[in-house]
């Protein structure tokens, strides 16, 4: 069966997850999730999972496959979408979510160095200050250092990582190698005071269904210092846990920190020129979708 893969991106709250029930539904397909986040177990209400009910309605892969407290690379995840795309009996497959990079990795069929991260090399060079590390790079990989801001640590220490792990410089290994099979982008947007609308009664809804003891339980699991629970939604429940801020104070700072994030991901999807776009606020949103589509 040839592959055919439609991919349904946006900010967060913009009715991705809805569309793509539908779509799958008619379509006869599943739902392979581009969340950096849903591909962690027990993370469910905060990263706004698909409910039991929506993963028995619709199959839905790339959720779940990784203990919280191991960090998945995006070329892991690129391995293991890869596999699904090519080896699960569906075409159109649909790819959907919110992690611009996780997309741009299987569209555009990015070079990812295959080095995991090394936590002891890192904490070495962190040490040394992030201008005596970006000047290192500038010397051992000037390609590099001429994309990566001079006071972006993240993307320095990992340029460095990689040249000390594999003695070639990152920029050597990078690239991109798109896939052959036809690829259809949509994305959804709406208007800012009807996405912080959404994003309000999305709060509000993930309060109702029990974030607060979802939190408790992955402290308790997993403890205070897990990485995983200082990212949107859960700092904020475990800072009031904390006894740092109060209920409403919280609440009102995931929806602003959420506001701020969907921000971020427009920039992102606005810059890819392959995504065709759509106002999720329109009537006939999805007779359009499913006309560009057919088409």
């Amino acid at each position: 069966m040839s592959t055919k893969l439609i991919v349904i991106c946006g900010p967060t709250a913009t009715g991705k997850s809805r569309l793509a029930l539908k779509l799958a539904q008619e379509l006869n397909t599943v739902i392979l999730s581009a969340d950096s986040r849903q591909v962690y177990r027990d993370f469910n209400i905060g990263t706004a999972k698909p409910t039991p009910e929506e993963q028995a309605l619709i199959s839905h892969y790339l959720i779940d496959i990784c203990d919280p407290r191991h960090s998945l690379t995006v070329a892991e995840y690129q391995d293991k979408a890869n596999h699904l795309i090519t080896s699960l009996p569906y075409s159109p497959l649909l790819l959907v979510g919110g992690t611009g990079l996780y997309i741009k990795a299987i569209t555009k069929g990015l070079k990812i160095p295959r080095v995991p991260a090394h936590p002891e090399l890192r904490s070495r060079l962190k040490s040394l200050g992030q201008s005596q590390l970006y000047a290192f790079l500038q010397q051992v990989d000037p390609k590099a250092a001429t994309k990566i801001h001079p006071n972006d640590q993240v993307r320095t220490l990992r340029a460095l990582e990689v040249f000390y792990v594999t003695g070639k410089p990152i920029s050597e290994q990078q690239g991109e190698n798109p896939p052959s099979y036809p690829i259809q982008q949509i994305g959804l947007d709406c208007s800012p005071e009807e996405l912080t609308k959404r994003i309000q009664t999305r709060t509000q809804k993930m309060l109702d269904l029990g974030l607060i003891t979802e939190v408790k339980g992955l402290i308790e699991k997993y403890g205070w210092s897990l990485p995983l629970l200082d990212t949107l939604g859960y700092q904020e429940i475990k800072d009031y846990l904390a006894g740092e801020t109060d209920l409403e104070t919280a609440e009102e700072l995931i929806v602003l920190h959420t506001r701020q994030f969907a921000k971020r991901q427009r920039t992102w999807f606005t810059s890819q020129a392959e995504i065709t776009w759509f106002n999720s606020q329109q009537p006939d949103l999805y007779d359009a979708v499913r006309h560009y589509i057919s088409e």
